[in-house]
């Protein structure tokens, strides 16, 4: 059985600012289930674009119900991600999938961010999930578990890009603060040095 989530959506920043703020997703307050972030392989091929190979360290809250379904009480599982960002494009494709629990439940996940075709100051966020679950009784109730839990993840996804580009900004402005004060107390010292 399989089951398709697509979601679409609009988010209110130039797709530069996204992308960034994309590969530095994690950790966020709001995804606290991602406990940890490897990158296994990142390179820049001949045509330019960059690719991205992570390793996601998540917790899951498995609700007890279908830990005993499944047959286990462990709830650290990883998921493997790799994405390529095309800066003539303008294209970042993410894609991921779990490696844990693979023998009872595949999620696959693309998520595909382009420039708003009519307003380039957005981007078009375009997410798309399929959910396999295999030979386990009560599969639909899993099926249906497993898209509310990444419908609720996206949101807290677009949540957590908000918050990373509101980090990014601020660190953008204190070291531009910074800079200009360095160079208020450097000037100061060069015209003291002429007097």
């Amino acid at each position: 059985r399989r089951l398709w989530t697509v979601l679409w959506t609009v988010l209110l920043h130039p797709w530069e600012t996204v992308t960034t703020a994309a590969m530095q997703k994690y950790p966020n307050p709001m995804n606290p289930s991602v406990v940890g972030v490897d990158v296994l392989d990142r390179h820049i091929d001949s045509s330019g674009k960059l690719h991205s190979h992570r390793l996601l360290s998540t917790e899951w809250g498995i609700p007890a119900i279908v830990k005993s379904l499944i047959g286990t009480c462990r709830t650290k599982t990883y998921v493997q991600e790799h994405s390529v960002v095309d800066p003539l494009k303008k294209t970042m494709e993410l894609k991921s999938s779990n490696i844990s629990f693979t023998n009872l439940v595949s999620v696959d996940e693309r998520l595909v961010y382009k420039p708003h075709p009519h307003e380039p100051d957005k981007t078009v966020l375009t997410q798309e999930a399929i959910i396999s679950v295999k030979g386990v009784s009560l599969s639909s109730y899993l099926e249906g578990l497993m898209a509310n839990t990444i419908s609720s993840n996206a949101n807290k996804g677009r949540e957590a890009l908000e918050w990373v580009i509101n980090r990014l900004n601020a660190e953008i402005e204190e070291f531009t603060a910074s800079a200009r004060g360095t160079m208020r107390n450097s000037m100061a010292a060069a015209a003291f040095v002429e007097k």
